[in-house]
């Protein structure tokens, strides 16, 4: 387990001018958290880390196991290496360097769901080493946390307690089942770069929508393929030593994530601010009542025994190896946001919806290729094209509609060709039957009409046949130009200019 943080007591006298525990939004301003993320992955392999038995979440218990998953003597284990591939090509990701050489360790504790008493792990020799992970916030702020590693072990069976709530604490008997043991995890280490809660959860969707992407893992949190624990200490701003640490454990939601930091970020400061001082410590969250609680002391390094597994031979990983796998890496999830946001002109909310959305991402990209207008492009897209998807259970990716068409149509609103309700009309046209937007626009008469003559005529027909409307607007109701202007584009069978009606009325009206 990572160590990234110095540990330091703080049972020193509390700092002149602090009061005692103050409301949180005050405490907040004096004092600056530290946080540092591990979180552990399930890869996505067809079979476990170091044996053929099958990679799948749930099962009957105890059936998806082996003599090496369960530990019997004399079972060999042998490395998986699509496990391997998929660690090298999510640090490759986020610009981690790859050593040369790597090797498996034994990482000794007891644990009833891990048979073999130790865990094969890494620890001083991992597969990645460094890197970055640049994140974004729902408002559009950008951050960034170092990496220390990802490196590759195995998951441990899981425990079910009989107890009324399933927790350990009142249960009479508890149950294990070993079909998650051997599974293929990667362990993500963060610097303690990270200073509040959402930016510990942006982090982590960068890392989730990362390795999604890349197909090395479902990063499911509801069935425990993403579980995190966060390394929380706070310091008085401007102090440049660490605080005392407490680990909170495995938590599985983003929601979950997001107010147990906070929660404990507040329940140290007030234990400072009144005095006391934190211990380091491993900590759980209790959902229900929204604050961490003690589980143990914290293990340090040493605590866990590490050697080389004697089983394993080291691992040798050549330049052609990583190579050929960089090659297959595609834009990254962030990069695509910053292209986005920066270059493009849209909005944090909209680059996200793209930047989370490869397919939908590659659709949108070609169509502006061919039109050149990114945010006449993204209308249709993130509107109406969507909801047509959505609609038939389908995926913008995969209607009739092409980006070649789509551009077209973009290019026949951006000329004043058609009007917004004809390009809403093509667009039907073009999700059902595919085809090219000219040649329906064509084919069923939807040019735009802005011969000033011809629209002049239909608004004096119309107006003609409103007379106590016009009567009405002369008189001061003015809000009934909006159904005068109704009343032109339906007499238009909707092909008149817009802008062009609505001039024209005014000034016939205001005469």
């Amino acid at each position: 387990m990572s160590n990234t943080m110095s540990a330091r007591s703080n049972g020193g006298p509390r700092p002149e001018g602090m009061g005692g525990a103050e409301p949180g939004a005050e405490r907040s301003s004096n004092w600056e958290a530290v946080i540092g993320i591990e979180c552990h992955v399930e890869l996505k392999t067809a079979s476990k880390m170091f044996c053929g038995c099958p990679n799948a979440f749930g099962g009957e218990p105890n059936t998806r196991v082996c003599p090496v998953c369960l530990a019997l003597p004399g079972a060999l284990p042998v490395p998986n290496a699509q496990a391997i591939e998929h660690l090298i090509r999510a640090g490759l990701a986020f610009g981690a360097s790859i050593p040369a050489h790597s090797k498996f360790d034994r990482k000794n504790y007891f644990y009833p769901d891990m048979p073999k008493n130790y865990q094969i792990s890494q620890y001083d020799m991992p597969i990645t080493q460094g890197g970055i992970v640049h994140y974004w916030l729902e408002d559009g702020t950008r951050g960034e946390c170092r990496l220390t590693r990802i490196h590759l072990e195995e998951d441990t069976g899981k425990s079910t307690h009989a107890s009324a709530d399933g927790r350990l604490a009142g249960a009479t008997s508890s149950l294990v089942d070993f079909n998650r043991a051997g599974v293929p995890l990667m362990e993500c280490v963060g610097e303690p770069d990270i200073r509040s809660a959402d930016e510990a959860v942006a982090f982590l969707e960068t890392l989730a929508r990362t390795f999604r992407e890349l197909g090395v893992s479902d990063v499911k949190m509801e069935e425990g393929s993403l579980r995190c624990d966060a390394n929380v200490s706070v310091r008085l701003r401007g102090a440049s030593e660490y605080g005392t640490k407490a680990e909170i454990k495995n938590m599985n939601s983003f929601r979950s994530v997001r107010r147990a930091i906070a929660s404990e970020i507040e329940r140290q400061i007030a234990v400072l601010e009144g005095g006391g001082r934190v211990i380091q410590e491993t900590r759980g969250w209790d959902e229900a009542a929204g604050t961490t609680h003690s589980q143990r002391s914290k293990e340090q390094a040493h605590d866990y025994r590490y050697f080389p597994d004697p089983d394993l031979v080291p691992m040798d990983i050549t330049i052609d190896d990583v190579e050929r796998l960089r090659a297959t890496l595609g834009e990254t999830p962030y990069v695509r946001y910053a292209k986005y946001v920066d270059e493009w002109k849209i909005d944090s909310k909209r680059a996200t919806q793209l930047a989370d959305d490869r397919a939908l991402a590659a659709f949108f990209e070609r169509a502006v290729a061919a039109s050149g207008n990114p945010l006449g492009t993204l209308a249709f897209v993130l509107g109406d094209l969507s909801r047509l998807a959505n609609e038939s259970g389908t995926h913008v990716a995969d209607g009739k509609a092409t980006p070649d068409a789509l551009a077209e149509l973009v290019a026949l609103v951006q000329s004043g060709a058609i009007n917004s309700k004809a390009a809403k009309s093509v667009l039907d046209t073009l999700w059902n039957d595919g085809g090219s937007a000219k040649a329906i626009v064509e084919r069923e008469g939807l040019a735009q009409v802005s011969d000033r003559g011809a629209v002049a005529a239909i608004v004096d027909e119309v107006l003609a046949a409103n007379a106590k409307s016009v009567a009405d607007y002369r008189g001061g109701k003015t809000n009934v130009l909006g159904f005068l202007t109704g009343a032109v584009m339906k007499a238009s069978r909707g092909k008149a200019n817009p802008s062009l009606v609505g001039e024209l009325l005014k000034e016939k009206l205001d005469a």
